[in-house]
């Protein structure tokens, strides 16, 4: 399967001496996509920090990190170097910092992780300007419809086959259990990957001792999907303090277990200015056919906002919008700080259109306001032909986007 990320990745490789750093969460395929950016070639290495051959590698230095690869000759083709899960190494920074200033002009150099590249600050000197970060998220409806290009932020609409759209909502995006689509590996696979994220890679990198609370913790933000966040009411159903709900929250997002979303307050009278509203990266775990959904387009909007911030299309963001008077629009994303669309997300095509839209549109000036339906069937038309709020197919809109 070609991925989005496989094309950003070569053109990076091409124009580029930076370093790539590809982040997302733990089985998301980054490390196939950094090895599919070698393709055929003979002059490349692959190291990983978990490995403990290719550990003592890595701490022996520069040297030895690049034994074996033709950088002093002419061999018509820059050497590839792969570092996966290398921030698990409290120095790496420093590491990193020596190594890209030595070989960035004579190696392409690509760094993988499962935990976000840029959280832990301990290693030393800053790597700004020596890397570009690519964050990458699970398949998308427009990934698995074969998206042909990703010259622009949004493209034509592409028709997707119901039963693959069934299996992306079931199974979720992570590559090896969208493939297979097998319901028992499905379960298994869900809760190994929990377990290995809970007790390896948050127990080895974050230092969280309470293990159990925070599974806890874990286990009712799949009952918090699209809510307004309440740390009080978290706190005393884990036992911990507001403080510990925060920073437990900021930990299992800096591991991709979930993302949050801000009010957006501009132009918004009586806006609502704190509480946040929680999704998870893995939209399968939701149980509830309705919150599901909205998470599945919570995940789609996070991931293309990502990649066209990470792919230099502009400034994106993403947002909900709610007032005082409890009036709420699910998702408004803006481009270049100004409004662009917004998103309300109905299981059914029998809802009339929501008043909200129309509401909040008057105030911010949204250029585009679509209540999106999951039970209308594709239509072959761009919702930017749209001038005014109206109901519109999810899978069209979907299709458009990464």
């Amino acid at each position: 399967m070609k991925r989005i990320y496989d094309v950003l990745l070569e053109e990076h490789l091409l124009k580029y001496e930076q370093m790539a750093f590809l982040a997302g969460p733990r089985q998301v395929g980054k490390t196939t996509i950094a090895r599919n950016a070698v393709h055929d070639s003979k002059y490349h290495k692959y190291l990983n920090w978990d490995n403990i051959d290719n550990r003592k590698i890595l701490l022996l230095g520069n040297q030895a990190i690049v034994d074996n690869l033709p950088i002093d000759i002419l061999v018509g083709i820059k050497p590839f170097i792969i570092l996966d899960e290398i921030h698990k190494y409290k120095n790496w920074k420093t590491l990193l910092k020596g190594f890209v200033d030595e070989y960035k002009a004579t190696l392409h150099i690509i760094v993988t992780g499962s935990a976000k590249l840029d959280v832990y600050r301990k290693g030393g000197d800053s790597l700004m300007g020596r890397y570009f970060l690519y964050r990458v998220c699970p398949l998308s409806v427009a990934e698995i419809a074969g998206k042909p290009s990703i010259k622009e932020p949004i493209s034509l609409p592409t028709k997707i086959n119901n039963d693959l759209m069934e299996n992306l909502m079931e199974f979720g995006g992570f590559p090896e259990s969208f493939i297979k689509q097998d319901k028992k590996f499905h379960n298994i696979w869900q809760n190994m990957r929990f377990q290995q994220l809970i007790k390896e890679d948050i127990m080895d990198l974050a230092k969280i001792q309470e293990l159990a609370q925070l599974e806890v913790l874990a286990d009712l933000l799949k009952y918090q999907t699209g809510q307004l966040v309440s740390y009080t009411n978290l706190a005393n159903k884990v036992r911990v303090n507001d403080t510990t709900i925060r920073r437990w929250i900021s930990t299992l997002e800096s591991f991709y277990y979930c993302f949050s979303l801000r009010p957006w307050s501009r132009n918004v009278s009586r806006s609502l200015l704190k509480e946040p509203k929680i999704y998870l990266i893995d939209w399968s775990v939701i149980e509830d056919r309705g919150a599901r959904l909205e998470n599945f387009v919570a995940c789609h909007l996070y991931k293309a906002v990502n990649f066209w911030n990470d792919a230099g299309f502009g400034k994106y963001d993403l947002f909900f919008l709610r007032d005082k008077e409890k009036r709420e629009v699910d998702f408004l994303i803006t481009s270049n700080n100004q409004p662009w669309i917004m998103l309300e997300v109905k299981n059914s095509d029998n809802y009339s259109l929501n008043k909200n839209l129309i509401h909040f549109q008057k105030q911010i000036n949204a250029k585009y306001a679509l209540q999106l339906s999951a039970n209308l069937p594709f239509i072959d038309q761009d919702f930017r032909e749209l001038d005014s709020p109206k109901i519109f197919p999810m899978t069209t809109f979907l299709s458009q986007l990464v």
